[in-house]
């Protein structure tokens, strides 16, 4: 098999929240009484009101290609979306779909890098980003966070790291894994330093912009510095607001010049999203809206709930994130403690594989988000679970030694 591997895939690791969720399929299917914390996707239902648009598009026969990057429907729907919620004016010719939110950034990256070409990704980071930048014959630049600062970029360290190679800086906001959000003046003082770097592009993914807790208001770096509009291309999908993980579409919207590229990639590789998912998304982005809220305060809780928690746990520290639906909590006070079957907790991986073992809880290792020792849980569950879950990582942390 290492013959048939080509050498840019060999560059490349299998996504570890994908192998994680995996792993504790198997493990349920075995019988084993597990509980998995690794999906990245909402617990709730897609709404009514989108099913019922999809059922409607397959009875109008809504069932043959489209336009290679999104439906004109779909497209005027994301241009309204950014005029509404984030105060960005875009032409139809500037917006780009895919399937996926992953999809657009890969045609943004395929699209635009060349070998040796570099992009400045801040860990800790969703697991695909630096493969993806592998994938599309770049070089990812792993630049830290760090937690004393809410894991959150600092304009000094992204200065240090930006070279004449430099094409991208990704953004997430707010993070997975961290659920740590950037405010309007974080966000201007990272745009300081990008304005002295004019062939520095901004790729900003914004896809969990609506699950943002405490009163917190949500911006995005184009929003806070116009003057980087021209180089920066907005993300965001419809999987995680709207519960739509399944449905596969994503979107962006940016300069044209950029959007024509992507177009291009996507022609040649996926080609259209699902007409079907399209014309849901198209009543999510113009359909209710509430239910959005409704739901952000339910993960709220599970938020709450999980920190607390988690604090109460012999040698883990949990930050409370402003966003999204998950935790980044540290082991630091447990690396060179020992497990009862002799396992010495040397790393976040074996933190992990152990917690498994000993208590069927499934996370995502630190070491996978490039931030160790840390591990990631998702709350996107029910409170009885998370609640179940939190007392056995409880009880496998006391009976370390």
């Amino acid at each position: 098999m290492s013959e048939l591997q080509s050498k840019a895939l060999a560059r490349v690791k299998p996504s570890a929240t994908l192998a994680v969720t995996a792993q504790a399929r198997a493990l349920k299917a075995a019988g084993r009484d597990v509980i998995g914390l690794g999906a990245g996707e909402p617990d709730f239902d897609t709404p009514e009101n989108i099913k019922e648009a999809a059922i409607a598009a397959i009875r109008r026969g809504e069932t043959k290609y489209t336009d290679v990057d999104g439906l004109p429907e779909l497209k005027a729907a994301v241009v309204a979306k950014f005029a509404r919620e984030n105060g960005l004016a875009y032409a139809a010719n500037q917006i780009h779909v895919a399937p996926g939110g992953k999809t657009v950034i890969y045609n943004a990256l395929v699209a635009t890098l060349s070998p040796g070409d570099e992009v400045i990704v801040p860990a800790p980071y969703w697991v695909s980003y630096p493969d993806m930048v592998l994938l599309a014959c770049g070089e990812p630049v792993r630049v830290v966070g760090e937690e004393a600062d809410g894991f959150k970029l600092r304009p000094e360290v992204l200065e240090a790291a930006i070279t004449p190679r430099t094409r991208w800086l990704i953004l997430n906001s707010p993070s997975n894994p961290t659920g740590a959000a950037y405010t309007a003046a974080e966000l201007e003082a990272l745009a300081g330093v990008l304005r002295r770097h004019p062939q520095v592009w901004v790729l900003t993914d914004d896809m969990y912009e609506h699950l943002i807790y405490g009163g917190m208001d949500y911006v995005t770096i184009a929003q806070v510095a116009p003057d980087l509009y021209d180089r920066t291309l907005t993300v965001n999908g419809v999987s995680k607001a709207y519960a739509m993980t399944g449905w596969r579409i994503g979107y962006a919207g940016g300069p044209k010049p950029l959007i024509d590229l992507m177009r291009k990639v996507a022609g040649q590789t996926t080609s259209n999203p699902s007409s079907i998912s399209q014309w849901a998304a198209v009543e999510a982005l113009n359909g209710p809206q509430d239910f959005i809220a409704e739901r952000g305060k339910a993960f709220e809780a599970r938020r709450d709930l999980v920190v607390s928690m988690l604090n109460q746990a012999q040698g883990i520290r949990c930050a409370t994130p402003e966003g999204a639906f998950y935790v980044y909590p540290s082991i630091e006070g447990l690396i060179g403690r020992t497990a009862p079957d002799g396992t010495v907790i040397d790393s976040d991986d074996t933190f992990a594989s152990a917690l498994l073992d000993a208590e069927g809880v499934a996370v995502v290792q630190g070491s996978a988000f490039g931030l160790s020792p840390y591990f990631r849980i998702s709350y996107a569950t029910s409170e009885s679970v998370l609640e179940t879950a939190c007392e056995r990582i409880q009880r496998f942390c006391a009976s370390l030694r």
